[in-house]
């Protein structure tokens, strides 16, 4: 199933480029250092702490600039509980507006925390909109039990996990070390519910400095904060209020502003024509690869990738860490050597047939289209073709973020993620087992990599790389894996490389 160089063109335009904007959202989290600081003299004697009774303030409103651009604001409000008088509640707000690939990206996130009078966990309410699309969660602690309802489009699921010690809702982050103390050289370290991830999380802060700066007013806390790998730097002022946040090198950046100062990125967004994600993700090449789709065989070196992380190797990509580079082989597979291989230790495939909230692959819906695709098959293989010649045929290919694969199904429009979703949950559906990756793909009309979303689904053994988006089966030698899984606790770790990953191309073979 080649493309057309011209649909292949198209395709590399709006299905090379995605991933992002979870990827941003994740990198809000994340953090660096800065330069533009000097000391603050003597901080206060003994630690500066509050009471939620007596919390210095109501509420914060922050502007959000990436890369030079103002993007968005971000809200907390901390109140007592009107029914009891020993919970607070803690309502924040993240608003996100911007353009990507010409398109207007609007994100919002609500949440609903309420809490002890200790900062620990009672309940949330938890509502994403990414382009329309929505994610609800819902969630109540009791006895160390933690229920957690999730309602997307078409699916409903709910997960209980147990809970060891206390646990508090990520929305307490900026305030836990106000209420136990700022003072120079404490550290913290206690565990949240992050539902950007849908998973226990662990958090470690230390206050570093005592500082001033021309970026802010008056005296702040410098306080370094990690979750999940990625890191925050914060200046929290006498008064408990984050004066300012630098993440991921000074890409973004969220100060303290007014209500009103805060929300002119309404204004801003809308006349504002930058493409702030595509050049910052873009990682360019010296060698440039001409009719990228051709390539069987790339060698490249990576770097800016932690220790830590280690890239999956396979049949289809060798990688090797050689000091501080990771040298990876890609290739091709003949699909008629894999249809008859077999591996020697063949994976557990029921794992990749259970269905997930990104992939309902048990819903009636998923399963009823899909076998209406294949109704004239039984190969997997040609089932296969079918699936991905009906998503090319039925799916637009826009830059529209979705949360699963009925998002996609309805919508009749989606970018990488959502196409690969929806391949993967038609596919599981057929009891075809297959497994969702990232990565980046080289894209030609940007003399670069971009980040990037496919499937590898399991034929008689061996996994074959699909590109349901690009409409490659199996796919080019430039698709270089990073990461395996559908979660965002699976992609977590491309946060971290955005803007650090760089790729140099040791040799390309064409067929």
């Amino acid at each position: 199933m080649k493309p057309s160089y011209c649909s292949y063109a198209q395709k590399m335009k709006f299905g090379r480029c995605c991933c992002l904007l979870f990827i941003l959202l994740l990198l809000m989290q994340s953090g660096c250092a800065w330069m533009y600081f000097r000391s603050g003299g003597e901080p206060p004697p003994g630690p500066v702490n509050y009471s939620l009774a007596e919390w210095p303030f109501e509420e914060y409103w922050s502007g959000v600039v990436f890369n030079g651009a103002k993007i968005g604001f971000t809200h907390l409000s901390l109140a007592p509980a009107e029914d009891s008088e020993k919970d607070f509640e803690i309502r924040s707000e993240a608003v996100l507006h911007f353009r990507f690939l010409m398109f207007d990206k609007k994100v919002n996130f609500r949440s609903f925390d309420r809490v002890a009078n200790d900062l620990t966990l009672r309940h949330f309410v938890y509502d994403y909109d990414l382009d329309g699309n929505k994610l609800k969660l819902l969630g109540t602690l009791t006895n160390g039990m933690l229920e957690v309802e999730i309602k997307s489009r078409g699916d409903t699921r709910k997960e209980t996990v147990v809970v060891e010690g206390k646990l508090y809702p990520a929305s307490v982050i900026g305030l836990y070390p106000v209420f136990h103390g700022l003072e120079l050289g404490r550290q913290y370290e206690y565990q949240v519910y992050y539902g950007e991830t849908q998973s226990l999380s662990k958090v470690t802060q230390k206050i570093l400095a005592y500082e001033e700066s021309d970026l802010f007013t008056g005296k702040a806390f410098k306080m370094k904060t990690e979750l999940l790998g990625q890191k925050v730097t914060t200046w929290i002022d006498l008064q408990g209020q984050p004066q300012l946040e630098i993440s991921h090198g000074g890409y973004i950046i969220s100060g303290l502003e007014s209500e009103n100062e805060a929300k002119k990125y309404l204004v801003e967004a809308t006349i504002n024509k930058e493409d702030v994600l595509l050049d910052y993700s873009l990682i360019k090449t010296e060698i440039k690869i001409p009719q990228p789709e051709e390539v069987n065989f790339m060698q490249v070196a990576l770097s800016g990738i932690d220790r830590e992380l280690s890239l999956p190797s396979d049949e289809m990509q060798q990688c090797d860490r050689r000091d501080k580079k990771i040298i990876c082989g890609i290739s091709t597979l003949e699909l008629d050597e894999s249809s008859q291989a077999h591996l020697k230790n063949p994976p557990d495939d029921h794992l990749y047939l259970l269905p997930s909230q990104t992939v309902p692959s048990h819903n009636e819906l998923i399963q009823k289209t899909a076998a209406e695709i294949t109704a004239e098959v039984t190969d997997p293989l040609e089932k296969i073709r079918l699936l991905m010649g009906w998503i090319e045929k039925n799916i637009e290919q826009e830059p529209v973020d979705v949360f699963n694969a009925l998002d996609v199904l309805s919508l009749k429009k989606a970018e990488c993620q959502g196409h690969t979703y929806l391949y993967a949950a038609f596919a599981r559906s057929l009891k075809i087992p297959t497994r969702v990756v990232s990565g980046i793909v080289y894209a030609e009309d940007y003399g670069g990599f971009l980040y990037h979303t496919w499937a590898e689904s399991l034929l008689n053994g061996r996994w074959i790389a699909v590109d349901p988006t690009l409409g490659q089966l199996p796919v080019d030698g430039t698709h270089i894996k990073l990461v395996e899984g559908e979660t965002s606790l699976d992609l977590m770790p491309l946060a971290n490389l955005v803007g650090r990953l760089q790729v140099q191309i040791i040799s390309v073979e064409t067929f």
